[in-house]
């Protein structure tokens, strides 16, 4: 005849067992390579050599042009293709890189006119935040952003464009900055 063992002897058992085989297995785990953390930094080379990938323009700061007037403005120099939303006190608050059209304005003194929401630019792009501040040979030339972000297509090389587009976040802070009536200079 055989003696049967109680349920607890067995849990008790297999509880001990289980226990005995973490323990061997964390002795192992302790004795193998261990991940370490990266104590260097990178060199000074490194960190002054390194360029910026996306509009490495935005990241320097922008001198806001020596002739472009005083007092709250907007600022758009033809040559750098660059706009200066400026103070009350002469100090840039943002400055941003645009894409122009094809009709320039002259260099001088304007002021934004006619502002509208959203409307579909003359290369047929959705955009917004369109304010007007000249008009040259018959084209208004305006600051807009397509509704979509994206920057405009190559025009037409026989294409009369006055609209100057900028980025959409551009956009918006310009669209804030520039009501009616607000001062822009254009500089060469």
């Amino acid at each position: 005849m055989s003696a049967r063992l109680p349920s607890w002897a067995w849990v008790t058992g297999l509880t001990t067992g289980a226990i005995a085989v973490v323990a061997v297995l964390a002795v192992q785990a302790d004795q193998g390579t261990k991940p370490t953390a990266a104590t260097s930094r990178p060199s000074a080379s490194a960190t002054v050599d390194a360029k910026p990938s996306a509009k490495p323009e935005e990241e320097k700061p922008a001198v806001v042009p020596a002739d472009s007037g005083t007092g709250r403005r907007i600022v758009y120099s033809l040559d750098q293709k660059r706009v200066w939303l400026v103070d009350a006190s002469d100090a840039p608050r943002r400055s941003f890189t645009v894409w122009p059209g094809t009709v320039p304005p002259d260099p001088g003194a304007y002021t934004i006119g006619t502002r509208t929401e959203a409307t579909t630019g003359s290369d047929g792009v959705a955009v917004e935040h369109i304010m007007y501040f000249a008009a040259k040979s018959g084209v208004s030339v305006a600051f807009s952003n397509a509704v979509d972000g994206s920057s405009p297509p190559p025009p037409a090389p026989d294409a009369q464009t006055g609209g100057i587009r900028v980025a959409k976040d551009d956009g918006k802070a310009l669209w804030t900055f520039g009501t009616a009536g607000t001062p822009v200079r254009v500089v060469e």
